[in-house]
């Protein structure tokens, strides 16, 4: 039985993908599109491809977008991450809270791994469901009400609290009902 050749390298596939990411791949995507790890360094000494950190590149004439940042964190996770707490306030522009650092909630069993942390991100380990997930900014965040119930169980300020009740009933973003059955164990509106 023959080896399995590795497929030729399509610059278009890795652009799409790319695309769909404000520019970035990983090394797994690129792989996908046919780009082995020398071809990699090759195409980052070429100016093609900017390393943006472990794993994650950038397309260097791609342009600029806004959460730059953000994505590279989530490819980062593998795509698993969602951002959560007061990220997903600022994001889903719940509150004027300013965060110090990126909040990333990832799967439960990853709790177990060993990972490298990227500078200023605080962690969270628990699984979101499907319906507690939502997008804002390019990259996957907790729903408003997710987002709640999770800054009203841990250390974010009251008065961002209350902003984002506040912003979710004006906004509609939940239905009274949701909100109420979801959040009166953990929070009650002052």
């Amino acid at each position: 039985m023959q080896a399995r050749r590795p497929n030729p390298p399509d610059w278009g596939q890795l652009y799409e993908v790319a695309a769909g990411q404000g520019g970035y791949v990983t090394t797994r995507q690129a792989q996908e599109a046919g780009y082995s790890l020398p071809l990699l360094t090759h195409h980052v000494k070429q100016g093609r491809l900017q390393r943006a950190r472990r794993g994650v590149y950038r397309l260097a004439h791609y342009p600029a977008g806004e959460h730059e940042d953000l994505i590279i964190l989530w490819l980062w996770s593998e795509q698993e991450g969602v951002f959560s707490h007061e990220t997903a306030l600022v994001l889903q522009e719940l509150s004027d809270a300013l965060p110090a650092t990126y909040h990333l909630t990832l799967p439960a069993a990853w709790a177990r791994r060993r990972l490298r942390v990227p500078p200023l991100v605080h962690l969270y380990y628990a699984d979101v469901a499907g319906a507690d997930r939502t997008w804002a900014g390019g990259v996957p965040v907790t729903s408003p009400i997710r987002t709640l119930a999770d800054c009203a169980t841990s250390a974010v300020l009251p008065e961002f609290i209350h902003s984002a009740y506040r912003e979710i009933q004006e906004r509609g973003l939940a239905a009274p009902t949701e909100l109420r059955d979801r959040l009166s164990p953990l929070f009650v509106e002052r």
